[in-house]
């Protein structure tokens, strides 16, 4: 198995520069995604070449190792119709190209979003740094998979694999460079009152601490490979890293595939990143920068040159009251005239999220559902909270009539609130990659209105800046009663007061401006960390040497 990559290396120190060539390009995407000088070496090299040919050989064989895994026929990835499509491996190029991004050396969970089958997040210490190192070079570095690989089904491996590292773990591995992001360098603990945490008190134990160095994600379109791939990584990392926790997730079932627990569809208010995709109508367009560090946007200066192209991962683990929030419901139904009980719940949930089931947003469908509309990715974000076809100014600061201003996802994206055009207005832009976790809800946890097993989300987001990004929007909007307008109250979904009730305006329609007090809340923290996710020339260059 290992003379074949060995031979292919040495003739490749000596054959013809066309031939060279076109060997690069029938592997473009399935390499170990580093720009390998080596590649391009001139047509006829001298004896002084055999030297770099032996680093042809130990580069070549990374690539290798990665192209002998068994290679797809269908895509690891969900696709509903009602989410933005990712771009075709050919568009993306052409895009990262217009603005010399290297899609091949970006880890692949940061663009790609919501998407996953099966993921599971293993959490690590790193017990011997030098050991982990020479790990991290040979073992976990060929298995890292790149944009580029996840956007080519034929390139797609039968496991993803991405990785990162918190504060205390690049410590761990004697990198001390300042990365120039304070949420970051404190870790989540720190950030504890920014976040409307009660305390630890829900927390998972093994967030408490400093002990979680890293994070290695593992994605796939079924737990056994994910499970096999994870068995296999662990026996050769051997002693050299600890687990220390881990969670795994998975899309919910049937026509559920893309509907977090509470069952409302998510991942439509993605934005799109330029240099990746083009936008659907509505969609918000952000600068490459504010998703990935040292990229045009990113308006941080002094990082580190090796940081570029990597993007800061916040970790939420968000448990879901779902039977509790549906008994909420169900108790306290708008009471609109030509409203059935049901409906009064239901709009009540929509009113909430902003969100009917579907995806259909409220603020295009006051009253009642509207699945074709949620199903049409070139409809159902296309709005601006602003009058109809509305694209200089700002929305009406009275009328909560179509849609509160309390709602999850005017909260977390106020769009013409803020004035338009919404790109000059706002740079709090993430890009989020979660994963429900947890079963399904049993027939005995519906019928006691009781959350008896947990289920929830993990939540990811990447951002090039962790107070611009997650923090800014759990902080200053979501927990920030006064915002955009007085008395609206917290978002009724995500929105925390450290445990204490919170106050809503303009969830009932018949009376916009009647207070609802929310005692429980149906999303608990049980903790996270921060953690930097570089690129794959990072990992090769810095933190492995």
């Amino acid at each position: 198995m290992r003379i074949l990559p060995v031979v292919s290396s040495l003739v490749h120190c000596f054959v013809p520069a066309w031939l060279s060539k076109s060997y690069k390009s029938q592997n473009a995407v399935g390499d170990s995604t580093i720009d390998d000088p080596t590649m391009r070496l001139n047509p006829f090299p001298t004896l002084l070449s055999l030297g770099i040919c032996a680093g042809i050989v130990s580069a070549t064989y990374l690539n290798d190792a990665r192209s002998l895994q068994p290679r797809r026929q269908t895509s690891m990835l969900i696709d509903p119709a009602a989410q933005p499509d990712l771009p075709t491996i050919n568009a993306a190029t052409a895009a990262a190209n217009a603005v010399n991004l290297n899609l091949k050396d970006i880890q692949g969970d940061i663009l790609i979003g919501m998407k996953k089958k099966s993921e599971l997040f293993f959490f690590f210490g790193i017990s011997n740094a030098k050991d982990f190192k020479k790990n991290l070079k040979s073992t976990i570095l060929p298995l890292v998979t790149n944009t580029a690989q996840l956007l080519d089904v034929s390139a797609q491996p039968q496991t993803a694999l991405n990785i990162a590292f918190s504060q205390t773990g690049l410590r761990a591995l004697n990198v001390t460079d300042d990365l120039k992001d304070s949420p970051f360098s404190g870790g989540q603990l720190q950030d504890i009152a920014n976040l409307g945490d009660p305390g630890t008190t829900n927390w998972v134990p093994e967030f408490v601490g400093t002990n979680i160095h890293g994070v290695i994600l593992l994605a796939s379109d079924t737990p056994d490979n994910i499970k096999a791939t994870l068995s296999s990584l662990k026996a050769k990392l051997g002693n050299s890293v600890k687990e220390i926790y881990s969670l795994q997730g998975a899309a919910r079932p049937g026509n559920q595939e893309g509907h977090e627990h509470f069952g409302y569809l998510d991942g439509i208010s993605n934005p799109a990143v330029q240099g990746f995709q083009s936008p659907l109508p509505g969609q918000a367009v952000v600068p490459t920068g504010e998703i990935l560090v040292g990229e045009n946007g990113d308006g941080v200066t002094g990082r580190p040159p090796w940081a570029k192209d990597g993007s800061f991962l916040v970790f939420r683990q968000l448990k879901q009251l779902v039977p509790e929030f549906n008994k909420f419901l169900t108790d306290n139904p708008i009471r609109a005239p030509t409203l059935t009980a049901k409906q009064g719940s239901d709009l009540l949930g929509a009113r909430m999220i902003g969100r009917w089931k579907s995806g259909a947003p409220v603020f295009l469908a006051p009253l009642v559902d509207d699945p074709v509309l949620g199903a049409d990715p070139n409809r159902n974000n296309n709005f601006t909270y602003g009058a109809p076809g509305q694209t200089t100014g700002s929305s009406n600061a009275t009328d909560q009539s179509k849609c509160p201003f309390s709602a999850h996802i005017r909260k977390t994206r106020p769009r013409a609130d803020l004035g338009l055009p919404e790109s000059s207005s706002s740079n709090h832009h993430i890009v989020r990659g979660g994963i429900p976790y947890g079963p399904e809800v049993t027939p005995n946890e519906a019928a006691s209105n009781t959350t008896k097993t947990e289920r929830g989300l993990a939540f990811v987001s990447y951002q090039s800046n962790i107070a611009n990004g997650f923090q800014f929007l759990q902080h200053l909007w979501a927990d920030n009663a006064r915002f955009i307008h007085a008395g609206v109250g917290f978002d009724p979904i995500i929105g925390a007061n450290q445990g204490a009730p919170r106050v809503v305006t303009g969830l009932d329609l018949m009376n916009v401006s009647r207070p609802i007090t929310l005692t429980t809340d149906f999303v608990v923290s049980r903790g996270g960390e921060y953690f930097f996710s570089p690129s794959l020339s990072a990992i090769a260059n810095t933190l492995s040497v």
